[in-house]
């Protein structure tokens, strides 16, 4: 029987007395004054009057512990035929050294610190250096283009910018260095210095403002240079990690030091079900909160041994890439999004590379970072033979708002839901004047405050948009921008997003970002961008625009500049491929433009005629525009 109802029991009736317990796991240089302050951050701060430090919790603790010779960090790169293994004694050792070059660098505790780095393991280093000595990090996927870091650059103003020189994409290399140097050029911010790792298969050009980081390292060596851990406020920042912004202004998840570490460490065994030495790999990339949660943190702070992975589902070299590395490395759990087993079943689709591999370590599956479709999960249960749990989180919350906890003994499994709310979250689901709806009616999923430990207290250096984004509309509670339904045994299903983020292969992306882009060419009048239903990736963004009167010029030119341009500003993760030209958009008297309905017609979902539509005629232009794309044109009511 699973001890999921009496533990989340355990935490409804004394929810700061639950945390405490589970924070005894955690080594504290000074304990807490209050377990949860509320009289400050609109969210509250947990642990408030603690000092602590991460990297120490993560590498120290366990070393000190008798675990220094155990593997702590896996680094696998197919792209590059490259693997190596670091020891706990290790990983520490290397983070104590790069740390030593930070504060030479003139860094220290309350400074931050861009990382841009791919899936290698001086980006776990890098993360794991600068919690070490206090200094905030935030680590910006490679993928993101210029401008997309020059924002972030201007709202984090790093002292400093950790980069590889660059990035292996299944068949290019893609050069890290000249981006950064853009970035830098559009930022009102200047950064004092970059940190530039040169790889052997692009060297960066260097100027006055960069750093050799292989060099710095040795001369600290020789110097026999290691910082040693700082002591900071539990309440204070560890990371800043940006989501769900537009291309103005980003929105920079604030997380903590203190209530991270005791939420991680806790969900590592009671929602993985992994204990220290087990194999916990996390197949998804440091810049997305999937890789600073359970990639670096997570399995750390737990005394697991870690998997950093630099290549694909598929391509390196072929759908049984996975299974390969669970042979190799004794994985005991899979943490991955859905796309991952879209991909690998598009290419593979009887599973037949599965039966080449032994995957008799291999005991479970996690899926997360978008719905995971009934389809798939069936897929992957018949070709694995273990379960394969759905979970529902965002960047937001830093780990799991609903699960199926395999430490507290696996519930019974539906498709389509990511079962139950974990201990720490007191799931609603509201209509628009937030009120709680009946079983099975789907609403807004809001989560009453305060959240549990790990979620962000608020946003980089905005209170005030912290509230606007996520506590105004529903008082009281904490706006998930999720829309779903709990059925009658309290199961939760996530259907859909509630804003204009889209979610493409586990990416949450503004189309609204997207439309900032489109807008500012030359030839385009309007413009909206959707989300459709994609088969391999979840959801892909269509454009649609209008061009400006006088625009003469063949419509595919102008729909193929388009496409670069939000390739270019927003970068290829938004896998922009398609913009059409049409005459209009449809809109609402009060000019509204109906995303919503011109999505249901590019699904092929029934969709009824808008009572407040503006010209009726417009939808009919739609549906012949994207039906000669190859769209299915969905049916009207």
């Amino acid at each position: 029987m699973s001890e999921y109802h009496e533990t989340y029991e355990a935490w409804r009736r004394d929810p700061e007395g639950f945390w405490a317990d589970q924070a005894k796991e955690i080594s504290w240089d000074k304990e807490w004054d209050t377990v949860l302050d509320t009289s400050t951050y609109p969210n509250g701060q947990w642990f408030a009057g603690a000092m602590c430090n991460t990297a120490y919790n993560c590498l120290d603790r366990h070393v000190d512990g008798g675990r220094g010779d155990q593997p702590a960090l896996i680094y696998d790169s197919p792209v590059t035929g490259s693997s190596k293994t670091y020891t706990y004694a290790e990983l520490r050792d290397e983070v104590a050294t790069l740390a030593a070059v930070l504060e030479d660098m003139g860094l220290s505790a309350g400074d931050r610190a861009i990382i841009y780095m791919p899936m290698i393991p001086e980006a776990a280093m890098a993360m794991l250096a600068c919690a070490r000595i206090g200094v905030i990090h935030s680590v910006v996927f490679g993928g993101f283009a210029a401008h997309e870091l020059a924002t972030r650059i201007d709202d984090a103003k790093p002292k400093a910018i950790l980069l590889a020189s660059c990035g292996i994409e299944p068949g290019r290399v893609v050069a890290y260095k000249p981006l950064v140097d853009e970035a830098i050029a559009q930022a009102g911010h200047k950064p004092d210095r970059c940190l530039v790792l040169q790889r052997e298969m692009e060297q960066a050009e260097m100027t006055a403002r960069d750093l050799d980081w292989a060099a710095c390292i040795d001369t600290a060596r020789t110097s026999l240079r290691k910082a040693d851990c700082v002591s900071v406020k539990a309440t204070d920042p560890l990371y800043i990690l940006y989501t769900s912004g537009t291309t103005g202004q980003p929105k920079g998840v604030v997380r903590d030091n203190g209530g991270h570490m005791v939420a991680l460490n806790w969900s590592m065994k009671a929602v993985y079900g992994v204990d220290a030495g087990d194999v916990f790999w996390a197949a998804s990339d440091v810049g997305w909160v999937v890789g600073h949660s359970y990639i670096v943190y997570g399995p750390l702070l737990a005394g697991c041994t870690t998997v950093l992975y630099e290549g694909k589902p598929v391509g390196t070299p072929d759908a049984g890439a996975f299974w390969r590395m669970i042979s190799d490395y004794d994985v005991r759990v899979l943490f991955t999004a859905p796309t991952a087993f879209r991909a690998i079943k598009q290419q593979d689709p009887d599973g037949d590379l599965v039966g080449k591999y032994d995957l008799s370590a291999f005991k479970m599956l996690f899926l997360a970072g978008e719905r995971a479709d009934p389809p798939t999960v069936q897929w992957a249960e018949d070709r694995l033979g273990v379960p394969v749990i759905d979970h529902w989180w965002q960047t937001e919350t830093g780990w799991a708002i609903a699960a199926n906890p395999a430490g507290l003994g696996l519930l019974p499994v539906k498709h389509g839901s990511p079962t139950v709310p974990m201990p720490g979250y007191d799931v609603h689901v509201l209509d628009d004047a937030g009120h709680e709806v009946a079983s099975g009616e789907t609403g807004s999923i809001a989560v009453k405050l305060p959240l549990p430990p790990g979620c962000l207290p608020t946003l980089w250096e905005n209170d005030a948009r912290f509230r606007e984004a996520y506590l105004d509309e529903f008082p009281g509670y904490y706006k998930t921008a999720d829309a779903g339904f709990r059925d009658e045994d309290g199961y939760l299903f996530i259907m859909a997003r509630t804003d204009d983020i889209i979610n493409v292969a586990g990416h949450r992306l503004s189309t609204g970002g997207m439309e900032e882009v489109l807008a500012a060419h030359k030839d385009v009048a309007e413009c909206a961008v959707i989300g459709v239903a994609d088969d391999l990736k979840g959801q892909l963004p269509l454009g649609f625009v209008v061009l400006k009167a006088g625009a003469d010029r063949a419509a595919d030119e102008i729909e193929r500049e388009c496409v670069a341009l939000v390739r270019h500003e927003i970068g290829p993760v938004a896998a922009f491929k398609t913009v059409v030209v049409v005459k209009r958009l449809p809109k609402t008297r009060s000019g509204k433009i109906l995303r919503g309905t011109m999505s249901k017609i590019c699904d092929n979902e029934e969709w009824k005629m808008p009572a407040t539509i503006d010209d009726p005629a417009i939808l009919d232009e739609i549906t012949a525009a994207v039906t000669e794309r190859g769209y299915a044109s969905g049916r009207n009511q």
